[in-house]
């Protein structure tokens, strides 16, 4: 091994301020203040810190904590005597629960851009869950180290091989076995002119023993040139059934058995190329056309496959990934059940819920690009299932494999189908036909029922909505703004739930009712959400409310809460009756009080989009 080859520890801190922190990577100040008033934290503030990530790192995949590097990347170095360095150099033994030591850990002081930096490392722990010396348990969560119940994070014994396959060191395994074409590529990726010595370093995939680098098993399932000398199933089968059951003897009905073999970097794309064809299916159409329809939205198909060969048990070495494709369904089988930290109720209401039993393999491929956010993956398959009108995925986990099953099957009945396919030539959106559907058979439709069925959170995007619909010909009133108005008074109840609209069906009869009133009323009387900024987080809905009612009826109020902690994320979305009132709470922003903190107010903007104060 030549000496320019072994990554140093200077190196590792400079690749890791320019990727910034991530899932396995934390900066901490050891400075507190404002900007032009900066003071040295308190060592033993500091030790505090360092236990509770590397709790949390230990608890997850594995990372490494810099101290003395603001958020931004920004060195500014630590202040600290001999007797304070040590104390904080000593905190992964002094300040972590005595029952539950962390595995190996790294802990040093370095010299970079001329200041001083503490550097810890700890890798993903296989035998316990740890806790601080206080008892805490922390887990790390993309860019948080969260607090988490000791169950969450218990594995059997049977995981800890699982879990510490791909981290391994294979014997005789050397650099050139490993295909220089994709990991050069990524070195090149992760630094311009890095080595692949010091990528599969900096990537934890190899470590330099002083006398030659020692691969793990992670790099050669990832890289490998000849994969099956290291791994026998390292492939996906895809099979093709003419049904819903794959029958045997005279009865067999798998008319295509495909697999395809390769590294897990090759695998990714060439899995993917070989089942592509089947996502779609060729049908006689009634205007005499044979047509490509699509059965599974494409990028639902290739988020799963991957999730599935990066998060497989590649322990279980008889076995590879299938994904049985039958008329109805579409099932990816990995070898594995569920990891026993992971409960799959979380995964169904997609939270976020992540744990990699591959903690390196999951590592490279986000780095790298082939994954996103880690955790986000079943969120996304789930999203877009619901975007393409397909019911969610179905999740299974037996003891030695999960599978997910996505099904060509709509959320609506067939005659709700029907009615859908009978506005195909207006190219509807999906908000859109969400309206549409609403119509069905004639059913007059509320204001609050498009609201709450497309999930509408500004004003101006519903009147687009109905407005595009009316330009169409398709969506009719009812019911004048007035009318409503009289109504709802009448029977005392929010204007928005009188029904004002209906659907006319494309089919050219007649409308039941005579139009009455046209969309453009909504300009002076639509309903108008705000957006409340700057709010405490132990004020309650009927707080808010109180506090805006001088301004006009509040018809509703809608707190987003952190979905880990469930405290408040100060900040609402306020319904008022009518327009006026809206804009007049807007008008007082600044101006309004609560729980002594001034409120800040303005026009909400779509779902996602909130400012910041």
């Amino acid at each position: 091994m030549k000496k320019q080859n072994f990554l140093k520890l200077t190196e590792r801190v400079q690749i890791a301020i320019e990727l910034g922190e991530s899932h396995f990577r934390e900066f901490k100040s050891a400075y507190e203040g404002p900007p032009q008033d900066k003071e040295p934290r308190k060592p033993k503030a500091v030790c505090v810190d360092v236990a509770r990530t590397l709790v949390a790192f230990a608890n997850a995949d594995g990372g490494e904590l810099l101290i003395g590097i603001e958020d931004d990347g920004t060195v500014t170095g630590i202040p600290y005597e001999d007797e304070a360095l040590l104390l904080v150099l000593d905190s992964p033994q002094t300040h972590v629960h005595a029952d539950t030591p962390l595995p190996t850990i790294r802990a040093t002081k370095i010299t970079y851009d001329r200041k001083s930096l503490l550097y810890f490392s700890v890798p993903k722990g296989s035998d316990s869950v740890y806790l601080t010396s206080d008892g805490r348990c922390l887990v790390r969560r993309d860019l948080e180290s969260v607090p988490a119940a000791s169950e969450q994070i218990q594995f059997s014994r049977a995981e800890i091989a699982s879990r510490e396959y791909d981290r391994a060191f294979v014997d005789g395994a050397k650099v050139t076995d490993l295909d220089i074409r994709h990991t050069g590529v990524i070195a090149e990726q992760i630094s311009k002119g890095m080595s692949i010595e010091k990528c599969l370093q900096h990537l934890e995939l190899a470590e330099f023993d002083g006398s030659s680098l020692r691969l793990r098993r992670a790099a050669l399932l990832l890289f490998a040139k000849e994969p099956t000398k290291w791994h026998p199933r390292l492939h996906v089968r895809i099979l093709k059934i003419d049904g819903t059951e794959i029958n045997s003897g005279e009865a067999y009905n798998v008319t295509s058995d495909e697999d395809v073999n390769g590294n897990i970097l090759s695998l990714i794309g060439s899995s993917w190329e070989l089942l592509r064809p089947h996502l779609t299916e060729t049908r006689f159409s009634s205007d005499a056309v044979f047509k490509k329809q699509i059965i599974y939205p494409e990028l639902a198909c290739r988020e799963a496959l991957t999730n599935a060969i990066a998060h497989r048990d590649y322990n279980i070495e008889g076995r590879g990934l299938e994904v049985r494709i039958f008329t109805d369904r579409m099932e990816i089988v990995s070898p594995g059940s569920l990891l026993s930290s992971i409960d799959i109720e979380d995964l169904r209401a997609h939270n976020g819920a992540h744990q990699s039993r591959n903690a390196l393999i999951s590592r490279v491929l986000r780095e790298v690009g082939f994954m996103r956010e880690l955790g986000e993956g079943m969120t996304r398959i789930f999203s877009l299932m619901h975007k393409n009108d397909l019911t969610p995925p179905l999740l299974e986990s037996t003891n030695d494999t999960f599978t997910i099953t996505l099904e060509h099957k709509y959320v609506y009945t067939k005659k709700e189908k029907l009615w859908l396919e009978s506005f195909s030539d207006y190219d509807l959106s999906r908000e859109q036909r969400t309206i549409v559907l609403l119509g069905y058979n004639d059913k007059p439709i509320s204001p609050s029922q498009i609201w709450e069925a497309v999930g509408i959170v500004d004003t101006d995007y519903y009147r687009q909505l109905i407005e595009s619909l009316h330009d169409l010909g398709i969506l009719y009133n009812v019911a004048t703004s007035k009318e409503a108005y009289n109504t709802a008074r009448a029977r005392g109840v929010d204007k928005k739930k009188i029904p004002r609209f209906a659907i006319r069906s494309p089919s050219g009869r007649q409308a039941p009712q005579e139009e009455k009133g046209t969309p453009r009323e909504l300009d002076e009387t639509e309903y108008t959400r705000i957006y409340v900024a700057n709010i405490p987080f132990e004020a309650s809905a009927t707080e808010i409310q109180e506090a805006l009612n001088p301004f006009g009826e509040v018809v509703e109020v809608i707190t987003p809460v952190d979905r880990f902690t469930g405290q408040s994320r100060g900040f609402s979305f306020v319904e008022f009756s009518n327009a006026e009132a809206a804009e007049r709470a807007v008008q007082a922003s600044g101006e309004i009080e609560l729980h002594s903190r001034r409120l800040y107010v303005q026009k909400a903007v779509p779902k996602g989009t909130e400012p910041d104060h």
